[in-house]
């Protein structure tokens, strides 16, 4: 991986609410990913959003609850 981040990984950092990349990545705790890009990065909140809401009408049509 290059220093300068090209070719590596991009990560979302809870801690500082910003892109880290290899180079300069916080804990493992405080990070989702590792993304292909800066973008994918920065949009992983909204993701894991979309995902949790997705799974929760999946829970409730799996029980029965679905409208």
């Amino acid at each position: 991986m290059s220093d300068s981040g090209i070719g590596g990984h991009f990560y979302w950092c809870t801690r500082h609410h910003r892109v880290e990349t290899d180079d300069n990545v916080c804990a493992a705790r405080h990070v989702l990913g590792p993304y292909d890009s800066a973008a994918d990065a920065e949009n992983a909140l909204q993701r894991v959003r979309e995902r949790n809401e997705a799974w929760d009408a999946e829970d409730a049509r799996w029980a029965g609850e679905d409208k």
